[in-house]
């Protein structure tokens, strides 16, 4: 039986993906990330950038220092920290958003309060 070792969590990618991507001439971080997908999930390659860096110089046979990281990007948009903030615990025991308010609402309440 053969052990799946998997080297990013994310992305399911193996030892044998990178591994096959090293065989197909892929040779620095940034090819085999491209071509596997690793570093593209809920992590950022934070979990997996490492050992993949290991694996590919153990496959490569170079020293694993010498290998440039990948590029990181930046999402599209930024979310804004509100979406983010947790109010306290609802009845279920789940936490509970902030209640929605219209912030132009309130953008104009302080505008009016700064012309009195």
């Amino acid at each position: 039986m053969t052990k799946k070792i998997i080297l990013c969590r994310c992305e399911d990618v193996t030892l044998a993906d990178v591994q096959h991507a090293v065989a197909l001439g892929w040779s620095d971080l940034e090819e085999v990330k491209r071509y596997t997908g690793f570093g593209t999930g809920p992590c950022q390659g934070k979990e997996c950038l490492r050992p993949v860096a290991l694996a590919i110089a153990a496959a490569t046979g170079r020293a694993p220092h010498g290998l440039r990281p990948f590029t990181s990007r930046p999402p599209l948009v930024p979310t804004e920290l509100k979406y983010f903030v947790v109010v306290g615990v609802g009845s279920s025991g789940s936490p509970r958003a902030p209640e929605p308010h219209d912030d132009d609402q309130n953008d104009d309440h302080d505008d009016q309060e700064a012309a009195d």
